[in-house]
């Protein structure tokens, strides 16, 4: 959860104090939001907490790629590995 006490900081902050966030970083795993003007500009994190969050959106493609496949099924859009082969071989040029 987003402290706004201590996750939004200027850059300039951050330029200044960047030892300090990095430590931030490191123990409280969430990520710091950076403002140029008063507006958000970007978001640093730790890159454990970073990996984490590219690893759930992995899980999380995976996982509807197995939905949209199990809903193909269930409406009838497959259709045989034979008719698939050998629409490769054909686009391809290869003979049985």
């Amino acid at each position: 959860m987003l402290d706004i006490t201590k996750d939004i900081q200027s850059l300039t902050t951050f330029r200044r104090r960047s030892g300090d966030f990095m430590k931030q970083l490191k123990r409280s795993k969430r990520p710091v939001v950076l403002t140029v003007k008063g507006k958000a500009a970007a978001i640093v994190q730790d890159a454990e907490a970073y990996q984490r969050l590219l690893d759930i959106a992995a899980r999380a493609d995976s996982e509807e790629g197995i939905r949209q496949g199990l809903d193909d099924v269930a409406h009838g859009r497959t259709r045989s590995a034979k008719e698939a082969f050998d629409e490769i071989r054909r686009k391809h040029g290869i003979s049985r």
